[in-house]
């Protein structure tokens, strides 16, 4: 791949991190990176790893999380805030990515993640990419730790 090719995908993918919590399809995803539709699903991939859909589902269940570990808004709000119009489709995809339902993460004890600075706490309770949980002990399935 092109570092011209690459450099429009990054800004594409700089979009979907800004702008996780609006409506986005992959053809405006796609003219951010100046690339057909078809075409830039299968760069997107091929650069980082997974579509460019996937990829911004993980940055919505991310940004829920921190919004959980705070406490301060309800699941139902969460959802919303964070680009979901389906509280079903937030909570199936959050339950994936992270390995537990949204209301258990949010009820679970944070207070360790506290004195951590806010960079260290992004990556460290990062969800895993589709089939893989959380590898710090975020939520782990009932029986792993």
């Amino acid at each position: 791949m092109e570092a011209a090719e690459l450099a429009h995908l990054r800004r594409a993918r700089d979009l979907l991190d800004r702008e996780y919590a609006r409506p986005l399809d992959v053809p405006a995803m796609a003219r951010a990176a100046l690339m057909s539709p078809s075409l830039f699903a299968r760069r997107f991939r091929e650069a980082y790893g997974d579509t460019p859909y996937g990829y911004l589902q993980t940055r919505r269940v991310e940004r829920a999380m921190a919004l959980l570990r705070h406490g301060r808004m309800s699941v139902t709000d969460v959802c919303m805030a964070v680009g979901f119009t389906s509280l079903g489709s937030f909570s199936s995809t959050f339950t994936r990515l992270v390995g537990e339902p949204p209301s258990a993460y949010k009820a679970r004890d944070h207070s360790r993640l506290v004195p951590v600075p806010p960079c260290m706490t992004r990556a460290w309770a990062r969800p895993g990419w589709i089939e893989q949980p959380c590898r710090i002990g975020e939520a782990f399935p009932p029986g792993r730790a």
